[in-house]
């Protein structure tokens, strides 16, 4: 019997795939159950991302850790600094 390939996630694909039913469903077109549906994909996708961000994440800190001279720092976002100036 032959062994089957992992499956590789594709995040670009999935991040595609999400913008499709947040459109879908900000459409108005779809009845309550459609909609509901559509909204348990979007979520279902939004937590496979999540997951393959963080061992990305996870996988740079290894790398990083390895070359040995290298730290990595706290992410600034200007955005959300901003927000909280307005306060």
């Amino acid at each position: 019997m032959a062994q089957k390939k992992p499956k590789i996630f594709d995040f670009e694909a999935n991040m595609q795939e999400l913008a499709e039913i947040v459109e879908k469903i900000e459409g108005g077109e779809l009845s309550l159950e459609e909609a509901m549906q559509e909204f348990e994909k979007g979520v279902k996708l939004t937590k496979n991302c999540h997951v393959a961000l963080q061992t990305a994440e996870q996988k740079v800190k290894i790398l990083l850790e390895q070359a040995g001279n290298y730290t990595l720092e706290e992410f600034a976002d200007p955005e959300n600094d901003d927000a909280d100036k307005d306060d």
